[in-house]
């Protein structure tokens, strides 16, 4: 039974805040748990929108969190298609889009991010496309089937992680893939010019054509179509589809106006929080994509927080919130780390090495057939690491960069040597 002497509310209907009302039910929480999500679905992951799901290899079903029924066996109130449009701190409530008002003694903001739009002509056009909720993986999923039954061809504006998942989709059905990229390499800023030519390579071999160096200024349609994507060097890319994957940003708008504590955008964005996920106010906090936490890997690649758009911070992130809000001590220091599957790769990667922050890149194993490690490095420490088709090494890579030991880069290069005999 419920004891309703104190409430706790989460807004945001995502993984993060999903796991968090998980948590709170599993460590012996007894009060009102409250959750109110902008979309009508149930919680759901997002990895299968553009890996397992979009491929049609997953149902639908299988996306979500928690089995539906799940939520009223936990006594978790749920108000879902519900946007919160205000947070009153001094009275302690949050205001709902219809109105309601309701009361917390602690509130969790998970409330994610959003894709970033294109700010140029032709968006308007009906098939122009995002990809951030199940939603838009159902209807993209669509697209990209009639596209491959009709040779149909798709613009892609960015190779970051969600361009790359889409065109890998995109050529399982047997659509035509253009990515137009800024930049010189798939994932130019995440990973840096050596280890994205190998992504430019693998998607090259698959069919994919790339047009690095430009970005696109229009999209052209006819009756409300696309027919063409232009680029500011003067290019036109026939499409019928056109995707928008130029990343996301945090949606901090709820805590800007009352008056948190938040990141500004040229840093990174998010709510600010300390190490326990606690924000400004001592009965708020925050977690998933919008949470910006102090952080260890921070401190010497700047800034102090770390803000991570990935699965594993909603999975960890979630729960970690939800120890602090019962009063646990909590400190949310967990390596970030994700994992993607293009074709027949598959990666995982540890860490946090933002542009600038590492001066040497070291491989073990055999780049050439997609099947190594590469590691990040700064004055001999290793600062993150990717397996690319290499297995059961995540726990040896997070020891290397927990450690913060130097590492001596030939012998980190050498396969033949274990990886934690690089630890002294």
């Amino acid at each position: 039974m419920v004891d309703a002497h104190q409430t706790f509310v989460i807004v945001g209907g995502g993984l993060a805040g999903a796991k968090a009302a998980e948590t709170l039910r599993s460590e012996g929480f007894t009060g009102r748990v409250i959750l109110i999500g902008d979309e009508r679905d149930h919680p759901y992951e997002r990895p299968p929108l553009s890996k397992g799901y979009l491929l049609g290899k997953e149902e639908r079903d299988s996306v979500f969190a928690q089995p539906p029924g799940w939520y009223a066996e936990a006594e978790v109130e749920l108000h879902l298609g519900q946007t919160v449009t205000s947070l009153d701190r001094a009275a302690k409530t949050v205001t709902l889009g219809d109105g309601t008002r309701v009361h917390y003694d602690k509130l969790l903001l998970a409330t994610g991010a959003e894709p970033r739009r294109l700010d140029i002509p032709g968006t308007d056009l009906a098939g122009v496309h995002h990809l951030r909720r199940l939603a838009h993986a159902e209807l993209l999923r669509g697209v990209l089937a009639a596209l491959g039954r009709d040779n149909g061809q798709l613009v892609i504006a960015g190779a970051g992680w969600i361009g790359l998942e889409v065109a890998a989709a995109a050529r399982s059905y047997g659509a035509e893939v253009t990515i137009v990229e800024p930049e010189a390499t798939p994932l130019h800023k995440v990973l840096g010019p050596e280890i994205g030519q190998v992504f430019a390579d693998l998607h090259g071999e698959h069919g994919v054509k790339f047009h690095f160096g430009a970005r696109l200024t229009a999209i052209t349609g006819r009756d409300g179509m696309v027919l063409a994507a232009l680029t500011d060097d003067g290019e036109e890319h026939p499409a019928h589809d056109v995707l928008a994957a130029i990343g996301a940003a945090p949606r901090t708008a709820l805590a800007e106006a009352a008056g948190l504590d938040v990141v500004p955008p040229a840093e990174g964005g998010g709510i600010a929080t300390d190490a326990s996920l606690r924000t400004s106010d001592p009965d708020v906090y925050a977690t998933g994509d919008v949470a910006a936490f102090l952080h260890p890997a921070a401190g010497s690649a700047g800034g102090g927080r770390l803000r991570v758009e990935h699965w594993a911070n909603a999975l960890n992130g979630g729960p970690a919130a939800a120890r602090a809000m019962l009063g646990q001590d909590v400190t949310y220091d967990r390596v970030p780390y994700f994992f993607s599957d293009q074709y027949d790769m598959g990666l995982e990667y540890s860490g946090y090495a933002p542009p600038g922050s590492y001066d040497q890149v070291v491989a073990r194993g055999d780049v050439g057939r997609r099947e190594f490690i590469a590691f990040w490095l700064k004055d001999g420490r290793v600062l993150a690491g990717m397996n690319m088709n290499v297995w059961d090494v995540t726990e040896g890579i997070q020891n290397l960069i927990r450690s913060g030991a130097a590492v001596d880069a030939d012998r980190l290069g050498d396969p033949a040597v274990p990886l934690g005999d690089l630890i002294a």
